[in-house]
């Protein structure tokens, strides 16, 4: 079956130990501006999505949205979470652990494209919970 996201072996420990210490999590794809796209982990209860916001599906258990508009430009791409060295943004609870997620692409087959159109769009996020 296919899939709009999914998480490196390295991304699926970190988002465990991160759940672990910080409770139930959700990844946002940010949209710009300071850090470029990059996914950003939060405290579920503190990030509120609304219609604008889609959920691409999960990752370990947690939530990956992005913006409407935002997905027009990667809606035929899988999205792949992975795990870097580095600091990430301020606002992402990663950042004082030393790594950063980082998101990787790859378009879709002719045959995922196929699966996708009859899975119909994402939902929206503000049906998340």
């Amino acid at each position: 079956m296919v899939t709009r996201v999914s998480a490196t072996p390295l991304a699926l420990e970190w988002i465990e130990k991160l759940a672990g210490k910080h409770g139930p999590l959700l990844f946002h794809q940010s949209g710009g501006c300071c850090d470029g796209s990059a996914p950003m982990c939060y405290p579920r209860n503190e990030f509120v999505l609304g219609s604008s916001d889609v959920q691409l599906g999960e990752i370990g258990g947690v939530p990956f949205c992005m913006s409407v508009s935002q997905f027009e430009y990667w809606q035929h791409t899988h999205l792949i979470i992975d795990v870097v060295p580095g600091r990430g943004s301020g606002f992402s609870i990663e950042s004082p652990e030393g790594i950063r997620f980082l998101t990787r692409s790859r378009l879709y087959t002719p045959e995922e494209e196929a699966e996708l159109e009859v899975l119909g769009p994402p939902k929206s996020g503000d049906t998340v919970n």
